[in-house]
Order: C-alpha cells, then sequence, then structure tokens
C-alpha cells in the first residue's frame, strides 16, 4: 500500500466479453497490486466500479509469450482462466496500441500456460472477435452425484472437466427452470473440490446447439463463462450429445466452440468490447 500522504491514479478499462465483464489494468511496470478487500471493492456493483473480475496486464515472464496476467475473480481470489476475459484482453491489446495493426496473433502466460489468441479484424482493421486456443481438456469425473436435502433438490450428477480451471456440467431439459443459485453455490463448495468448481447447467438444443448457464466459482452466477463453455461442450460431446463443432448460447449472447476429437483441444470464438474508460485513486 502507498504511505497515507500520497495518492496515486490508476487508469481502467472496463470490458465485456457477452456481458461477463472485467476492470483490466495496464501493469506492464509491475508497480499495481491489490488486496482482496480492494478487488471486491472495485467489482462491487453498487459501491465501485462493477464487475464479474480485475485483470491486470504484465510483461510475460515466458519467450514465447507476448504478455501476462494477473486475474482476480469478484471475490478477490485469484483464477487460473477465464475465456471471457482472455478475448477482452485481446481486444485490450488491439485498442492501446499494445499490438500492430498488421498482428494477428497474441500470446497470454496464464496460471495454466500460454494461450493464443487469434485476432479477428474488421475490414477498417478494428478488433472485432477473438479466436482462442483454450487447450486440451481433462475428464476428471465422468459422473459425480452428490445428495442434498430435499429443498434443494437430490438426483444430481455432474461430469467434470478441467480447462485449467475446475467445472462440474449438469445437464437439464430447459436452463430457464434451472436452480441455479441454489444448487450452484452447494456444488461450488462441496468437499469433494477441494478448491471449489464452476458449475454448469446445459440444455442440448440439438447436436450443434447447447443452451448454458454457469455458477462460477467466486463471482456467482455470470452472464456468461468461457472455460464453462468450452467444458460443456466437451461434456456433451463426451456423452455423445452433440458434434464437435457447436453454438454455445449464454445468456449474454452466443459462443462458437471447437473439439478436436483426438486430442480434446478446444477453441473457442467470440466478441469483446469497451464498455467504458476511467481513472481510480488509491
Amino acid at each position: 500500500m502507498n504511505d497515507a500522504t500520497e495518492t496515486r491514479s490508476y487508469p481502467f478499462t472496463k470490458m465485456e466479453g457477452l456481458g461477463n465483464d472485467f476492470i483490466i489494468m495496464d501493469d506492464l511496470a509491475c508497480t499495481t497490486s491489490f488486496s482482496a478487500d480492494e478487488v471486491r471493492n472495485l467489482c462491487d456493483r453498487h459501491f465501485g466500479i462493477g464487475a464479474d473480475g480485475l485483470i491486470l496486464l504484465r510483461p510475460a515472464t515466458e519467450d514465447e509469450a507476448d504478455f501476462s496476467w494477473l486475474f482476480y475473480n469478484a471475490d478477490g481470489s485469484i483464477a487460473e482462466m477465464c475465456g471471457n476475459g482472455i478475448r477482452c484482453i485481446g481486444a485490450y491489446a488491439c485498442e492501446q496500441g499494445l499490438v500492430g495493426a498488421e498482428q494477428s496473433r497474441l500470446r497470454i502466460q496464464t496460471d495454466v500456460g500460454i494461450r493464443t489468441i487469434n485476432i479477428l479484424r474488421d475490414e477498417d482493421g478494428d478488433f472485432q472477435a477473438a479466436e482462442v486456443d483454450m487447450g486440451q481438456a481433462c475428464i476428471l469425473e465422468e459422473s459425480y452425484s452428490p445428495l442434498f436435502d430435499q429443498k434443494a433438490g437430490t438426483g444430481w450428477e455432474f461430469f467434470c472437466v478441467s480447462m485449467g480451471n475446475p467445472h462440474a456440467v449438469a445437464f437439464v431439459d430447459n436452463v430457464d427452470n434451472a436452480p441455479v443459485d441454489i444448487v450452484g453455490p452447494r456444488v461450488e463448495h462441496d468437499p469433494h473440490f477441494s478448491a471449489g468448481t464452476n458449475v454448469e447447467f446445459a440444455a442440448v438444443l440439438d447436436r450443434a446447439t447447447l443452451d448454458l448457464r454457469v455458477w462460477e466459482r467466486g463471482v456467482g452466477e455470470t452472464l456468461a463463462c468461457g472455460t464453462g463453455a468450452c467444458a460443456t461442450a466437451v461434456a456433451a460431446w463426451c456423452k455423445g450429445r452433440c458434434d464437435e463443432r457447436l453454438t454455445v448460447r449464454v445468456p449474454g449472447g452466443t459462443l462458437q466452440i471447437a473439439i478436436d476429437p483426438a486430442t480434446l483441444q478446444v477453441m473457442m470464438t467470440g466478441p469483446a468490447r469497451t464498455v467504458f474508460v476511467g481513472t481510480i485513486t488509491r
């Protein structure tokens, strides 16, 4: 923290990817850090800027990467990976002039390895969307069935997948009726998941389309979850319920997911945009 008599200004950009929103700051000088309480205050939607997370863009420490990041969930905890957040970083880097106008690829060092962003531009050369190599999915458990009390419901079966961060996927007939805010936090904090888990509720509409709602670890229900969409697509494909290319519909919009059947490598494509810019002081 700074001396009590010293005040510093911190420019930020508020960005969103399908309604999953983030506070992004340039920390290429590595001079910024926040406590968990400060992150919670900044992400508070009534008393702060309001966001699902805070991202500090930093220099890479690996030669193969262009940048690294420090990613905080809204509750101040550190997240290993975020699909919507990394698309926002791609848009941010383009808009801030951190990548050249002709550059089509950006590599971000995350806690789960380097993730490659393919930048998709419009006819004017501006950022339009991003295709992200989300890495290889890992099947943790094909069936986990925690039991709850009668109020929460029983008989839930989850397909557990890691995209570098943990996910527990349940298939339902209609996501609109899914008890996301009841079952989601119970599964997130179930002792079976030592570090907690993201929780997905998905409905298979056809072999190329899924509906999805997500209870995100450390955040709550969000309008979109990129890693959750990838994990859910992999779970549905492994259960033989969808093809390897599909559209995942979340409350904030749609993501395109492609799965390599041989390796379970996952590609995710979707938009990101700036909402507003500002400055905080502390």
